[in-house]
């Protein structure tokens, strides 16, 4: 399996549009000033890339509140190992303990899994996982198109097996982990809905999404959405704000954007930056910084659609043109977010991903637990009310 991608999850039971969860790149060190982020860190060598991020710390020198400590979890694995046992599940053991909320620790199955993220590609049966009410199992969307579509499955149903393994009492990960498999081979789902279990038999299948889409509204507004940060959605938003028509106003939908690469978050900055801060981040007090690319589109005006499913990179790069007074934040709150996970392999093979860090907008406001207030708050009707503020932004160039 390629290199193991430092990430910016949600709480893994959380997860409310990720597969699992999304992959959150922050590369340190050199890399940092060569502009090799992608290349080292995203899933393309062999050796360990460096951290994800979730959110800011209350100073940056301060270390990681909860965060759980690495060699005591690698030495509860090896030791586990050594006796015939789960090292997996001695070092999530430990992980629980510290009260690290974002540490978790995954097998190479499910890091393989992200691998695939990371391009916008998995194999599975099409559907995405939550955690419902009374800690049920459900399923939260369903790629148009897969197999699960096929079958008929919605937004709601209850999941109770995969392939004969209840899913009730697993993490999230878990059971998305029980969907993935081979392309071709059969997975047996029993649900229910409306009260009526059900049992569908469901073929895997190699499964594409693409993160970034565009739609033109009337009145001249040009909708970029990215569903997520996967490999090359960053350079997908700059080609989309070169083509909009002339004095197109912009609104990009980050509403229910999990997140994903950071190096694909900073480049969609770069659409609408010229250069200058994005983000600070800290590594066990060592402080950091992501700066866009000159060159952006700073003319057009420009409004960001979040709500409470906008997060991680998604906020990052929310937090930047708020911050940076480029773009009016409209809808609701977002998830909140900010803290730097780095990925240490374990003895059995397996990743432990642990909290080191935290990040902060260009203005230095933590959005960990707090998520981005909207500059115009808005639930219903926010993309209505979205088009009212940019026509009182003016035009476009």
């Amino acid at each position: 399996m390629p290199g193991l991608p430092a990430r910016c999850p949600r709480p893994r039971d959380l997860r409310r549009g990720a597969v699992l969860t999304w992959v959150f790149l922050v590369a340190v060190g050199a890399a940092a000033s060569t502009g090799c982020w992608d290349r080292t860190g995203a899933a393309a060598t062999a050796a360990l890339p460096p951290v994800r991020t979730s959110a800011p710390a209350p100073e940056a020198s301060r270390p990681a509140v909860g965060t759980a400590d690495r060699e005591a979890v690698a030495r509860a694995a090896a030791e586990a190992v050594a006796e015939g046992k789960s090292g997996k599940k001695a070092a999530q053991e430990v992980v629980s303990r510290s009260g690290d909320r974002w540490g978790a620790v995954y097998d190479q199955g499910e890091y393989a899994a992200f691998a695939e993220d990371l391009d916008g590609r998995w194999t599975g049966v099409g559907l995405w996982a939550g955690r419902g009410r009374g800690g049920r199992v459900e399923v939260e969307r369903v790629q148009p198109g897969g197999p699960a579509a096929r079958a008929g499955l919605r937004a709601g149903d209850r999941l109770l097996s995969v392939d004969g393994h209840t899913v009730t009492g697993l993490a999230v990960a878990d059971v998305v982990a029980l969907l993935r498999g081979a392309a071709g081979t059969p997975a047996v789902l029993s649900l229910s809905r409306g009260g009526a279990d059900f049992t569908e038999t469901l073929r895997r299948e190699q499964l594409r999404a693409e993160p970034v889409t565009v739609r033109e509204l009337p009145g001249g507004i040009t909708v970029i959405k990215v569903a997520s940060f996967t490999r090359g959605s960053g350079e997908r938003v700059r080609a989309a704000v070169r083509a909009a028509p002339a004095g197109a106003r912009l609104m990009l939908d980050l509403r229910g954007n999990p997140g994903g690469l950071v190096t694909e978050a900073v480049a969609a900055a770069s659409a609408f930056l010229d250069g200058g801060l994005v983000a600070t981040y800290d590594v066990r007090g060592t402080q950091r910084a992501l700066y866009a690319a000159r060159g952006g589109d700073t003319a057009r005006p420009l409004v960001a659609l979040v709500d409470s499913g906008t997060m991680s990179a998604a906020e990052l790069l929310t937090g930047a043109l708020q911050d940076r007074g480029r773009a009016v934040a409209v809808g609701t709150r977002t998830f909140g977010k900010g803290s730097v996970q780095m990925p240490t392999r374990l003895p059995d093979g397996s990743v432990a991903e642990l909290t080191v860090g935290t990040y902060r907008t260009p203005a230095g406001r933590s959005l960990d637990g707090a998520g981005i207030t909207p500059d115009v708050p808005a639930d219903e009707g926010a993309e209505e009310r979205a088009r009212t503020v940019l026509g009182g932004l003016g035009v476009g160039p």
